[in-house]
Formats: C-alpha cells, sequence, structure tokens
C-alpha cells in the first residue's frame, strides 16, 4: 500500500473510487460531498432524502456517473462529527479500503474535511489504517487456478489521501502512519505463522533480516548462552520441546550514548500445549498466538528504527515452546531463575510468567529509563476487560498513565489494575520463594505480582494482551486473526518520550 497526499480540486480529480464522509448532524451536503452530488445530478441528496444515506455509522452507498473525474463515488456515514476522533478516522479509512477491495479497485481517494482535527492526526490515522487494511496473510496457501489466484492474490496497492493542511506537514503524517502500518503488518505475518513454521529459531532468524534491514543491532542467546546467564526458567520451560529457546535482544541507538534506554519486552512463546497441564484440544491451534507481545515488540522495533526515533530503545524477546514430553517441567518443580529466586511451578501452564522473569531480569543489565513488557498471560484479563481493551499493572502510576493515554491515542487501548502488596501474599510458597500461580481470583493481578519480583528497582509496567492480540477481527482495518497489537501503543508511547 502507497499514500500519497492528493493536492487539488475535487474538478480536477481522476480516480477510480472517491470516498467522502457523511456525518449525521450535517443538515446539508457541503465541500466535495456537495461537488459530488451536484456532479452526479443530486444522486447522494436524493438518497439522503430518502433516509438511505442518514450519516448513521455504516451507512454507506455508491454512486456512478459519468462526465465527472471519479469513476466512483463512495458515501460512508461516520456518526457526528463532534466524535469523529483519530480512531473513527481510522474505522473510515479501513471502510473505503475493504470496500475497494470487494469491488477489485487496486486504488481509491479519499477525502477528509469538515473535521475538529488537525490534519496531521486525520492524516496518520488514515495512513496507518489503510495500511493495515491492505495486509493480507496467503503465504501459507495454495493456488490451484488462475481464478483462485486473482482472488487470491488481489490488493489495494494505492490511496491517495486528500486532506486541507500544509503539504511536507501532512505527508510527514502520512509517511509515520504508513510505517507504523508495516510494523504492525510484520507483528500479524509473524502471529499469523503457524508453530511448525514461526519457531524461536525463526523468530531470531526474522528478527536478524529486520534489523539487518533497519540498522537495529541484534543479539540471539541459544541454550549456551542462556545458561551462562542463569536464564533457568526459560530452559525449564522449553525442556519439553525438541526446539530450543531464543531470547532475542534488538538495540536501537537513536539517543545519546549513555542516555537509558526505554526497554520492551514481548512474550515470544510461539506454542502452547500447557506442558504437563495441557490445555483441552478444543481451541489449542489458537494457541500459536501466544507469541503476540513477542511478534508486536519486534513489530515496534521495525517502526521505531525506520522512524529514527532519537532515543535509546532496546527490543527482548523471550522465545521458547511450552510441550508435554517426558522431558517436561512438571507441576511441583521447583526451578532457579536469572534474578536468583526460586520458583515453586504449581501449574506448568503459567509459563509465559516464566520465560518474562528471565527476561525482565536481564532487561535491568540495561539500566533502563522504563521496562513495559506485554504478554498474552491470563484469560482472567478477558473476564475483567473483554476484547476491549489490555489490562496496564505497574510500580509507577506515572508510567501506567502514560501507556493508558498512549493506548487512547493509538486506538489500542489499555485500562489500570491495582498492583497492591495484598495481592503478593498469594505467591507465597512453602518450599521456594515464590509460587507461579496466585489461585483463582485476581488472576491478572496476581501475574503481574510474579513479573514485579523479577524487575529490580526499575521503573515498570505490564500490559496484558490475552483478550486483544488476536480474534474475530471486528475493526474494519484488522482481519480475523493476530491484530498486532499492541505495536501501535508501543510506538505512540516511545515517540511520545521522544516529544
Amino acid at each position: 500500500m502507497t499514500v500519497t497526499h492528493i493536492i487539488g480540486s475535487f474538478a480536477g480529480l481522476e480516480t477510480p473510487l472517491l470516498v467522502v464522509p457523511v456525518f449525521s448532524d450535517d443538515t446539508a451536503l457541503s465541500g466535495w460531498a456537495a461537488e459530488a452530488d451536484a456532479a452526479l445530478g443530486g444522486a447522494i441528496s436524493q438518497a439522503r432524502d430518502a433516509g438511505d444515506l442518514a450519516g448513521k455509522k455504516n451507512d454507506a452507498a455508491l454512486f456512478y456517473g459519468s462526465g465527472i473525474g471519479s469513476q466512483r463515488v463512495l458515501v460512508l456515514g461516520v456518526g457526528p462529527k463532534d466524535a469523529f476522533d483519530a480512531e473513527a478516522v481510522r474505522r473510515f479509512a479501513g471502510r473505503a479500503v475493504r470496500r475497494a477491495e470487494s469491488h477489485s479497485i487496486g486504488e481509491l481517494t479519499i477525502r477528509l474535511e469538515g473535521m475538529g482535527l488537525e490534519a496531521e492526526v486525520a492524516a496518520k490515522a488514515a495512513a496507518e489504517a489503510a495500511t493495515m487494511s491492505a495486509w493480507r496473510f496467503t503465504e501459507m496457501k495454495t493456488r490451484p487456478g488462475e481464478a483462485d489466484e486473482d482472488d487470491l492474490e488481489f490488493r489495494v496497492n494505492a490511496l491517495g489521501l486528500s486532506v486541507d493542511g500544509d503539504d511536507e506537514t501532512v505527508g510527514e503524517a502520512i509517511r509515520v502512519g504508513e510505517t507504523v502500518g508495516r510494523g504492525v503488518n510484520f507483528a500479524r505475518t509473524l502471529q499469523s505463522r503457524p508453530g511448525n513454521v514461526a519457531t524461536p529459531t525463526h523468530l531470531a532468524d526474522e528478527a536478524a533480516r529486520m534489523a539487518s534491514e533497519t540498522g537495529l543491532t541484534v543479539t540471539v542467546m541459544g541454550p549456551e548462552e542462556l545458561l551462562a546467564e542463569n536464564m533457568h526458567a526459560i530452559l525449564a520451560v522449553s525442556r519439553g520441546s525438541v526446539e530450543e529457546p531464543r531470547l532475542i535482544v534488538l538495540e536501537h541507538g537513536g539517543g545519546s550514548e549513555g542516555d537509558a534506554p526505554l526497554v520492551l519486552v514481548g512474550k515470544g512463546l510461539t506454542f502452547d500445549a500447557g506442558g504437563i497441564s495441557i490445555k483441552p484440544a478444543k481451541g489449542m491451534e489458537e494457541m500459536k498466538f501466544d507469541m503476540s507481545g513477542g511478534a508486536a515488540v519486534m513489530g515496534a522495533m521495525q517502526a521505531i528504527a525506520e522512524l529514527k526515533v532519537p532515543l535509546n530503545v532496546v527490543g527482548i524477546i523471550p522465545s521458547s515452546e511450552n510441550l508435554p514430553s517426558g522431558t517436561a517441567m512438571k507441576p511441583g518443580d521447583i526451578i532457579d531463575s536469572r534474578e536468583g529466586k526460586t520458583i515453586e511451578v504449581v501449574n506448568t501452564d503459567a509459563e509465559g510468567r516464566l520465560i518474562l522473569a528471565d527476561a525482565l531480569s536481564y532487561a535491568q543489565t540495561f539500566d533502563p529509563a522504563a521496562i513495559v513488557d506485554c504478554a498474552t498471560l491470563t484469560g482472567a484479563v478477558v473476564i475483567a476487560l473483554g476484547h476491549h481493551a489490555a489490562g496496564v499493572l505497574g510500580n509507577d502510576d506515572g508510567l501506567v498513565e502514560e501507556l493508558r493515554a498512549a493506548g487512547e491515542r493509538s486506538g489500542e487501548r489499555c485500562w489500570p489494575l491495582p498492583l497492591w502488596d495484598d495481592y503478593m501474599r498469594q505467591l507465597d510458597s512453602d518450599v521456594a520463594d515464590i509460587v507461579n500461580v496466585g489461585g483463582r481470583t485476581a488472576g491478572t493481578i496476581t501475574a503481574a505480582c510474579f513479573l514485579s519480583a523479577f524487575v529490580g528497582d526499575c521503573t515498570w509496567a505490564h500490559l496484558d494482551i490475552a483478550g486483544t492480540a488476536y480474534g474475530e477481527g471486528k475493526r474494519p482495518y484488522e482481519r480475523k486473526g493476530g491484530v498486532g497489537l499492541p505495536a501501535r501503543l508501543l510506538v505512540e508511547w516511545v515517540r511520545s518520550r521522544a516529544g
């Protein structure tokens, strides 16, 4: 998908498809919608008068006309004008790309006007969503026939974005939106690959390839290096699989030498069968998505590098499989960790926090300004927040609020949960320093409490994305499967730290 800023009038436009918004509280058509209506002999007004195009969300009407530069005009209802924020722009752009795709139209133009948004905010949101909307995972499909191949391979590949504003400012906003969208799509591609392809070794290879293209520094640790670093928790989780674990470290040196970096940590569990505490068979195929946090960090690091964000940023992805076998970690085992704490494993299906424990301990070696980790960690967060928001918890209220605000701006919402000392007592063990599961109640909170024991004195926050990292793809710029969350949130937070 290529997005360009269109400068010019409706009369001079030539495009296969022009898409314009109509607001529910507009008493009359205005701007390009009014010009299109006049060129089409009042057809849009007639649809509005008939009640077919009242401007409500999901209203849509496609018009054809001759003698105008737009071969088709698609009018989309977007609701009231005062609710047309950045996320509404994303959904509008996503709907436009989807309609173009359904009509096998490879290029389209979107007109944004009459909004309360700054031009650069709208441009970034539209470019981001269009780039995400055009993505589709097809690399594992066969192509048996020409007709199937045409359908399979069709892509919307070009968007002209008409928005009133300084060309340089809007152009830069588009570049940022496209870059963030590409980072999300990279994460979605990694999420979508099955466990027999996207192994820990594969993630490390993809990280190295991406780093070579973007200028990041990459370090990959295998079993010997992990053992030398005393990362016994990662090694314990991987014991049940023939696939070797990896710890992937990506470094972006955008700031001054010696400046404390921001550290992003993402859970990279490439397949989770639960280990000896095996999961039910129903839905287990979705456990390829258990590496979604790691994928999001890799996507975010790609975007951060391409945007040349003027900060030092480190991405850490601990990666392994969690399978049952004669060598697998067992319930009741007591394992060591890099932090020096012993862990009683009462449930081997609570393995994500184990690999994160070693990764968070290692993150301390960078003397970070802050650590943010993201993981598909608990089913409890789905009960608490559904599929609309991630949970955010941490040891610094200011950092938690920064992430909540970045989530609002990026469209990847998160909501704070408490991290009180009272919950920590649920992790008391009679035989070790800490137990890996705190019982049925407050599962999201006690999981975060467990992680907090491995961050030392660092400023830290945790995003539990189990309910939001993958799903049915209900937003117009998403598809069923992995959605790349929280790559956009992480990039937005890092960029906000850079001012």
